[in-house]
This record gives C-alpha cells, sequence and structure tokens, in this order.
C-alpha cells in the first residue's frame, strides 16, 4: 500500500478554482463585498510589481477571502458547492479513475491543494472520490460558525511538504517505511515532487516536460 498525495488546480481539475469562484461571485456578491475586492485587486497589483505573480495570487486570494466576512458556514458550504458543479466538464477524468484505482488497491489518498478546504470537500464530493483525505487553505470561523474574513496559512511549496508530514504522523505513519506519490502539475509543486519516490507530473507545460525528463519524473497525460 502507498500513500498519494493530488493536486487539485490543473491536476485534478484541469482549470482554476480561483476563476470558478470570480465567476460565481459576479452572479451573487453585492456592492459591498465586491468593493473588498476591487481594495484586494489594487493591492495584489502592487504587490505583485515588487514581489512577482505568486504574491499576486496570494494577496489577491486573501482579499477574495476577506469577502466572505459574516457568511455562515451553512452559506458557504452552499456556495462551494454550486462552485464544485459549475465547471465539472474541468475534471480530469482519466486521473479521477487512476485515484480510485489507488483506491480500489488499499492506497491512502490525500488531495492536498492550496484551493480552499470547503471547495475541496465540495468537488470530491462531485465526483465520487468521498473516501480520500483532503489537505487544503482553512477558512476561520468565529464560535457561532461565522466566518471572520481570514484564512490559514497557504498550502503551497514548501507548506504541501510540511502538511504531508504533518498528515503522515497523524496517521502513524513514516515517510521512510512508506512508498509515496505525488500527482502535481506546477514548479510550486517542486518541493513536494523532490520529497515523494514516485514523482507524477501531470499534463505539464514545457517547463515542467523539460523538468521531469531532467529528473526521470513519469509524466501523466490525461
Amino acid at each position: 500500500m502507498a500513500v498519494v498525495t493530488v493536486d487539485f488546480d490543473g491536476t485534478l481539475y484541469q482549470g482554476n478554482s480561483f476563476k470558478v469562484m470570480f465567476k460565481v461571485a459576479k452572479q451573487e456578491y453585492g456592492i459591498k463585498q465586491w468593493s473588498i475586492v476591487g481594495f484586494g485587486v489594487v493591492k495584489s497589483v502592487i504587490l505583485g510589481i515588487f514581489k512577482g505573480k505568486e504574491a499576486f495570487k496570494h494577496q489577491f486570494f486573501r482579499s477574495f477571502v476577506r469577502s466572505m466576512k459574516g457568511k455562515s458556514k451553512e452559506e458557504l458550504q452552499e456556495f462551494f458547492t454550486v462552485l464544485a458543479q459549475n465547471d465539472l466538464e474541468k475534471v480530469n477524468e482519466p486521473l479521477v479513475k487512476k485515484v480510485k484505482e489507488h483506491r480500489a488497491n488499499g492506497d491512502d489518498v490525500v488531495v492536498l491543494s492550496g484551493a480552499l478546504i470547503p471547495f475541496l470537500h465540495a468537488f470530491v464530493r462531485e465526483v465520487d472520490l468521498e473516501d480520500v483525505d483532503t489537505i487544503g487553505t482553512q477558512l476561520e470561523y468565529d464560535s457561532n460558525n461565522i466566518c471572520t474574513g481570514r484564512m490559514s496559512k497557504i498550502v503551497n511549496g514548501d507548506e504541501k511538504v510540511n502538511q504531508i508530514t504533518q498528515w503522515l504522523k497523524r496517521n502513524n505513519k513514516k515517510k521512510d517505511s512508506e512508498t509515496l506519490y505525488a500527482y502535481a502539475d506546477s514548479d510550486t509543486d517542486m518541493p513536494l515532487l523532490h520529497m515523494v519516490d514516485h514523482p507524477v507530473v501531470v499534463n505539464p507545460d514545457e517547463d515542467m516536460k523539460k523538468a521531469a525528463k531532467d529528473n526521470h519524473w513519469q509524466i501523466f497525460q490525461g
């Protein structure tokens, strides 16, 4: 048996969860929420100029989460269910099938992503993968299950390695005695791909094709 991590954006889902979130929000958000997002866009652009694309994306992500302040957990669960249902044609069906094969073999599967946890939960339900674990970016709620507009550290880059290491400890599994797989697609996943025994690059762009070739990594086209 093995422990298998699967990235979400660009891997299990051949799209961008943030773009889908933005699309649904256009239909449901009011002026107050859009003003919060708009201010975040300005701040993100400034940050991106000085610190690069990832800093831009993270700041934009945080501003979007701030717009959720005051929403109940139930309201947000409904919002993310709509999100998950909105773009199912971009599901990577061959990889979903592969994940189900891993489960049938008794492997532990963890969807490991920077996407928000309620979105990941909704997504795995929609594609019949409810028996997998999910690790993602957490929304913060108060004692009444009302969103505070804050979130945990984004699960990206080195944080993916930290999170799967903690998962192994919580589940009484030792890295040196487990066979680890990782399915991922981007350069931000490089720390995780270098960590595991069986790195698999999914539908890679030219840069990731080169990285796969240089490191003798498997490529999954689906």
